[in-house]
C-alpha cells in the first residue's frame, strides 16, 4: 500500500518535463546524502524518534520513499514551493533565512542549495526502482603513516551498480575516534593532533570507509630495546613491527615469579601452591614455561574456568532456566570444554539442538531467547561479535547492517518450536515445517538469510533453516565467526580484545592491529577451530611473557603490547583466591529472589566461585567485584574496574576478614607447624604473591612476628596476610 501511494504522489508532485526529470538530482544518491552530512537525518535532529518540530526523517536516510514522502507531503505540502523553489520552507529552514533551531545548515548559492534547487524545480521527484544503487565506498588513504602537527585532505570515492564513480568526498560525514591522535572536520581534511593510532571514517549512503592514522612517538628509536626482543612466533613478529611503526619501545621479560602467578590466574583462575611454585622457580631448563603452559591445559581447574567463562557468553541463568535445566546446560558446556571440542562444532551443536533440553543441554539457549528477534541479536553478539539491534528499526547507523538484513536473519529462527517434555522442567525443541518473522515496517517476511550470504534459504523448504545458518556461521571462510572467537581469547589473556569493547566488530572499530588479527584467525583455521591451540600460543609469545615493569617510552601503551598491563583479578577469580591462600572456603547461598532456586538454600561446602553453574548466587562480593548477571549478552556486564565499594571491602568487609579470623585455616596451620618464623614469612608471600620476600621484606616481617606476644603472634599474622591481600600486588594480574 504504501509503495503504491508513494507511486502515485510521484506522478502528482512531478511537475517538470520528461527531459528536465531526468535531469533532475537523484532524492536517494544526491538529497539524502545532504540531509545527512548536515546533520538532518541524525539523531540529534529529525532523525529522533519524535522528529523535531513536527517533521521526522529516517535515521541516516535509511527510508527513502518515507523521507521522500516527509518532505513532499506532510504537513500539508508547505515545505515546498514549486513555482519559486528559493522560497520553499525546506530551504529557508537550512539557510537560516527564517528562525530554525538547528541553525544554519549550509550557505545560499553552496552546491547543496543549488542541488535541492534544482530537485524542487524539477519536481521533487522521488526515489525510482531503476536509481544507480552504491556498491563500494572507498579512501585514497587507508592507512596513512604521518607526522604530528601535519594536515592531510581525504577523497572518497563511491562506485554505483550502473557502473559509474564520483568523488563525493563533499558529501560524506566523517567522523574521528581518537582525537588525541587526529581530529577531521566536515570537509574531511585530517589534522594530527598527537601521536599514537586512531581512525578517520567516512560515511556515504548506507556505506562507511576508514582511514588508519598512525602517528609515531616523536624521538629517537630505542634500537637495544627492539634488538633484545627475539620473537618467539608471529604473535611476537606483528606486535614488534607494530611497536616499530609507533616507536614504542617494548619492555623485557617477566621474571619466572611474575610469569609463573600470571599464566595460573588467566588459564586456570587460581594460584599455584608455594611448593608447585618452589618447584618451578629453582627448575633451570630452559623449556619449563613451556612445559608449565602444557600442564596448566589439562589441569581440572581448566575446565572449571573456562566452562564459567563460556557461561557468561551463553547465558546459564537460573533465573531463567529451572534447575534440572540449568544445570543440563552448564554440564553441556563443561563437556565441551573437557574435551576440548573445537569451537566450530560445539556452536553447530548449540545452534541445531533439538529435542529434550535435559538430554541436549544445549538447547537451553533457545528457551533463553525465545524469539526469533532474540536469537538473531544473541547469535549475532555472542557468535560474530558485532550488535545488529540497531537495524531492528532502521538500517544500522555505525555499521553495514540493513533493515532487510536483519529480519532477514531472524527469520532464520522462526521455525524453532518449544512443547512440554514429559519430565518436570524438560522442554522438548523441534523445526517446524512452516511459519515466518513478517517485517514491521513492509508487513511481509525477508527471505531467511545469514547476514553475508549471497543466496537466501528457499521460503518454501522444510529443512530446519538453523542448519544453514550452522554452516554459514562456522565456515573457515567466515571471518566475523573467526574474529569473534580470537578476540575473546586474546582478551582473556591481555585484558583487552585486539578490537576494544569485545562485542564491538565493526568497519568503523578496527583492531589496535589488523594483520596481527588475521594472522590469529588464520592461525585458529588451521588448529582447526582448537582454543587450546590458540591459548597455547597466545602464551608462549614473548608478548604475553612482556614485563608489566613500563618504560617512559611506553607507560601510556595500553593497547599494543608493549608490555603486560596489570588488571584486577575477577570477581570470581579473586574470591577463590582469598579462599585457596586463607584455606577457608566459601558458603554459596542460592539466591532467595530466584524463583526457580528448588528446595537447597546452599551449594555444597568446597564449592569455588568458578564451579557456580548459576550466576543467581546471594554474594555481596561478586557483586561488588563486577560479576556478570548473565542478562545480555555483553562484555559489558562484567566489570573489573577497581570502586570505592570494593576498597571498602577488602580493607574492612566480612570476606577477608572472617576468613582470616576463621579457627583451623591457613594461619593455624603454619603457626602449629613449628617452622621457623621466617619459613612463615616465606610460605606467606608465595601464598599470596608467588615469590619469596624481598630481603628487606623478610627482616621486617620476621621481626615483628618474633617481638609479637604468644598471645598476639596470630594477631599479628592476621595484619601480615590482610596487608598483602589487600595490596594491589595481590589484587592484580601483573
Amino acid at each position: 500500500m504504501k509503495r503504491a501511494l508513494t507511486s502515485l504522489l510521484a506522478g502528482v508532485l512531478t511537475l517538470a518535463p520528461a527531459t528536465q526529470a531526468a535531469e533532475a538530482p537523484s532524492f536517494r544518491n544526491t538529497i539524502q546524502p545532504i540531509l545527512t552530512r548536515y546533520g538532518c537525518a541524525m539523531g540529534a535532529c529529525h532523525g529522533a524518534a519524535a522528529g523535531q518540530g513536527g517533521f521526522r526523517l529516517s535515521l541516516r536516510g535509511f527510508d527513502d520513499e518515507g523521507d521522500w514522502l516527509s518532505i513532499t507531503r506532510s504537513a500539508n505540502g508547505r515545505r515546498l514551493t514549486f513555482e519559486d523553489p528559493a522560497r520553499s520552507l525546506f530551504l529557508l529552514k537550512a539557510v537560516k533565512t527564517v528562525p530554525h533551531k538547528g541553525d544554519k545548515r549550509f550557505e545560499v548559492n553552496s552546491p547543496e542549495y543549488k542541488a535541492i534547487v534544482d530537485w524542487i524545480a524539477a519536481g521533487a521527484p522521488g526515489p525510482k526502482a531503476d536509481d544507480p544503487r552504491i556498491t563500494s565506498l572507498s579512501v585514497a588513504q587507508p592507512h596513512l603513516v604521518t607526522q604530528g602537527g601535519k594536515s592531510v585532505q581525504l577523497k572518497v570515492t563511491a562506485k554505483f551498480s550502473d557502473g559509474h564513480s564520483e568523488d563525493v568526498t563533499r558529501w560524506c560525514k566523517y567522523n574521528a575516534t581518537n582525537a588525541s591522535v587526529a581530529t577531521v572536520d566536515d570537509a574531511g581534511l585530517i589534522k594530527i593532533t598527537g601521536s599514537g593510532e586512531g581512525t578517520v571514517s567516512a560515511w556515504y549512503l548506507s556505506l562507511l570507509s576508514v582511514t588508519t592514522v598512525t602517528v609515531p612517538n616523536p624521538g629517537k628509536p630505542n634500537a637495544e630495546a627492539f634488538a633484545a626482543m627475539k620473537p618467539r612466533n608471529f604473535i611476537d613478529e606483528h606486535v614488534l613491527t607494530k611497536l616499530r611503526e609507533l616507536n614504542i619501545p617494548p619492555s623485557g621479560r617477566a621474571t619466572d615469579a611474575e610469569f609463573l602467578r600470571r599464566a595460573f590466574l588467566d588459564t586456570i583462575g587460581v594460584l599455584p601452591t608455594p611448593e608447585e611454585a618452589k618447584t618451578f622457580l629453582a627448575d633451570k631448563a630452559a623449556d619449563k614455561r613451556d612445559r608449565l603452559i602444557d600442564a596448566l591445559l589439562q589441569r581440572p581447574e581448566f575446565v572449571d574456568y573456562w566452562a564459567h567463562r563460556w557461561s557468561d557468553l551463553f547465558l546459564v541463568n537460573g533465573d531463567k532456566l529451572m534447575p534440572q535445566a540449568m544445570w543440563s546446560y552448564y554440564n553441556w558446556i563443561r563437556r565441551h570444554v573437557a574435551a576440548n571440542t573445537p569451537w566450530d562444532a560445539m556452536v553447530r551443536d548449540l545452534l541445531t539442538a533439538t529435542g529434550s533440553t535435559l538430554e541436549h543441554g544445549g538447547g537451553n539457549f533457545f528457551i533463553l531467547n525465545d524469539e526469533p528477534t532474540k536469537c538473531a541479536e544473541t547469535v549475532s553478539v555472542a557468535f560474530l561479535g558485532t550488535s545488529i539491534g540497531c537495524a531492528k528499526c532502521h538500517n544500522h547507523p555505525m555499521e553495514k547492517w540493513t533493515y532487510d538484513q536483519y529480519y532477514a536473519f531472524a527469520n532464520l529462527f522462526a521455525r524453532v518450536r518449544t512443547k512440554n517434555g514429559t519430565q518436570a522442567d524438560e522442554r522438548v525443541l523441534f523445526s517446524d515445517t512452516q511459519g515466518d518473522l513478517v517485517a514491521p515496517l513492509t508487513g511481509k517476511p525477508q527471505p531467511p538469510r545469514p547476514l553475508d550470504a549471497l543466496e537466501p534459504v528457499s521460503m518454501t523448504s522444510t529443512e530446519d533453516r538453523r542448519i544453514t545458518l550452522a554452516k554459514w556461521l562456522t565456515s573457515a571462510d567466515n571471518k566475523l565467526f573467526q574474529r569473534a572467537i580470537v578476540n575473546r581469547v586474546w582478551a582473556n589473556f591481555f585484558g583487552s580484545g585486539l578490537v576494544e569493547a569485545v562485542d564491538d566488530l565493526r568497519v568503523t572499530n578496527p583492531a589496535s592491529n589488523e594483520p596481527l588479527f588475521a594472522a590469529a584467525c588464520e592461525h585458529l583455521v588451521k588448529q582447526k577451530f582448537d582454543l587450546k591451540a590458540l591459548m597455547r600460543t597466545i602464551l608462549q609469545s614473548e608478548t604475553y611473557q612482556r614485563s608489566s615493569i613500563t618504560q617512559p617510552e611506553n607507560i601510556t601503551d595500553l593497547r599494543y603490547g608493549s608490555h603486560y598491563v596489570p588488571r584486577r583479578l575477577k570477581a570470581e577469580v579473586l574470591l577463590d583466591t582469598v579462599s585457596q591462600v586463607t584455606a577457608a572456603p566459601t558458603t554459596f547461598k542460592i539466591d532467595r529472589r530466584n524463583a526457580n532456586r528448588g528446595t537447597a538454600d546452599a551449594y555444597p561446602m568446597g564449592f569455588r566461585a568458578l564451579q557456580l553453574p548459576d550466576s543467581n548466587i546471594a554474594s555481596y562480593f561478586l557483586k561488588s567485584f563486577g560479576r556478570a548477571d548473565r542478562v545480555a549478552t555483553c562484555e559489558c556486564e562484567r566489570t573489573n574496574e577497581p570502586s570505592m565499594a570494593q576498597a571498602l571491602h577488602i580493607a574492612n568487609g566480612e570476606t577477608l576478614n572472617t576468613k582470616l579470623a576463621q579457627k583451623d585455616n591457613r594461619l593455624d596451620a603454619l603457626l602449629t607447624s613449628k617452622q621457623p618464623d621466617a619459613k612463615i614469612i616465606e610460605e606467606a608471600y608465595l601464598l599470596t604473591l608467588t615469590r619469596s620476600p624481598t630481603a628487606r621484606e623478610l627482616e621486617k616481617a620476621t621481626a615483628l612476628l618474633t617481638s609479637a606476644n604468644p598471645e598476639d603472634r596470630r594477631t599479628t599474622l592476621e595484619d601480615l596476610f590482610w596487608s598483602l591481600m589487600s595490596s594491589k600486588e595481590f589484587l592484580f594480574n601483573h
